[in-house]
């Protein structure tokens, strides 16, 4: 699967752990940037550029971290076709993903360790969407 990830200074360390987690299983991780978690950095410049990839179809799915993946949501949800979910447990990464069909997932580097981010976004990725009377709801959403 082709995903693209984005960060900023405050999500940067977790988003090389989740580029090194998913690379290993296969999959194609585009990095967007931050390159390092000392400067300060812009979050809806990097949440901009990863929804304008998905957006053109240049990937499946995108994973943004910034501090509390707050911000980086908030960004994210202000485009169109974006359906991002900032969460920080097992149950909502999978469930957005199976009743949402959430295409961004948001994560806080201040929040999770490495460890559960990694767990996280496998879990995000590898969740399918199951359509049905759940499609219904995201037709309205976009209305």
């Amino acid at each position: 699967m082709k995903i693209v990830i984005a960060a900023d200074h405050g999500g940067y360390n977790i988003k090389q752990a989740i580029i090194s987690a998913l690379s290993t299983e296969g999959h194609i991780v585009e990095d967007l940037g931050t390159n390092d978690g000392e400067t300060s950095v812009d979050y809806p410049v990097y949440a901009k550029a990863l929804c304008k990839k998905l957006q053109q179809a240049e990937a499946e799915l995108g994973i943004l971290c910034c501090g509390t993946g707050i911000g980086m949501s908030m960004t994210a949800n202000k485009q169109k076709g974006i359906r991002a979910a900032v969460l920080s447990d097992a149950f909502s990464a999978e469930m957005t993903r199976r009743h949402n069909n959430a295409n961004v997932l948001c994560l806080g580097g201040r929040v999770l360790s490495e460890e559960q981010a990694v767990s996280l976004a496998k879990l995000f990725v590898s969740t399918p969407f199951e359509g049905g009377r759940h499609q219904r709801r995201i037709d309205m959403m976009e209305d």
